[in-house]
């Protein structure tokens, strides 16, 4: 665990000498290599991802609303250091408390008591958007393996989404150094997958619907990702909302 927290330091640092501090229009700097991968991306969702999710889609109404529900749930430990990290402080009280009642009366998050009191569901923040929040630009647009589109400033916040949640230093961690909950790193990557599925089932009929009517695909995905990030960055709303639901 040591060394991959040295490895992230590592690569923070180097990805952030490369990050235009402004937010000037993204350059895709590395479009061939994005296309292939963007190619590979697309291949592996049509002979797993989004199999699997059209498998998902036909369970029951109220198994699908108890994953969407306890994955979202687990997001917030991402989402709440990051709104105090932004200084939305009503916001993090607000879904602190969201936490704390669907962890426990909503058992592990699978059911959303809050919102029936009051407490009613924010945007999730993460690394990525705060960087944005504190004058960090797009730098280029990249693709990831498996990840999908990102950008220089998103990949070192995706880092910290993974480095830095407590869900994942909970069950990855080491034990003399972090919390001993016996969960195991499976419990991590299991409810990982959970949320990919659960996301791709949500967005299925929109990713088919863009992809038949766009003349490159390539570059509307990347147009619908950079609109919807700089969104969630200023807290704005558009169209770009609608056409992915909580596209990361």
């Amino acid at each position: 665990m040591n060394k991959f927290l040295r490895l992230t330091a590592i690569v923070t640092v180097v990805l952030l000498t490369g990050v235009n501090y402004s937010y000037s229009k993204t350059s895709d700097c590395f479009e061939r290599v994005n296309r292939a991968v963007f190619s590979f991306n697309m291949a592996l969702d049509k002979a797993i991802f989004k199999p699997v999710s059209k498998g998902y889609s036909y369970l029951p109404s109220p198994v699908k609303a108890s994953v969407g529900n306890a994955t979202s749930n687990v997001s917030y430990l991402v989402t709440i250091p990051n709104q105090i990290l932004q200084g939305k402080i009503y916001a993090a009280a607000n879904d602190t408390g969201r936490f704390l009642i669907n962890t426990t009366v909503g058992i592990l998050g699978l059911f959303d008591p809050a919102s029936r009191i009051g407490l009613e569901k924010k945007e999730h923040e993460d690394y990525g958007q705060t960087l944005g929040v504190w004058g960090v630009g797009h730098g280029c647009y990249v693709v990831l393996p498996v990840f999908g589109p990102s950008s220089i400033r998103d990949t070192v916040g995706t880092i910290g989404n993974i480095a830095l949640d407590p869900f994942y230093l909970s069950t990855v961690g080491d034990k003399e150094l972090l919390l001993d909950n016996n969960l195991g790193d499976r419990t991590y990557y299991i409810e990982q997958g959970f949320d990919k599925i659960n996301w791709r089932a949500e967005n299925g009929k929109s990713i088919d619907d863009l992809e038949k009517n766009s003349i490159d695909f390539y570059a509307s995905v990347r147009s619908v990702y950079l609109q919807r990030r700089d969104n969630l960055t200023n807290d704005g709303k558009s169209t770009a909302d609608d056409e992915w639901k909580e596209f990361k």
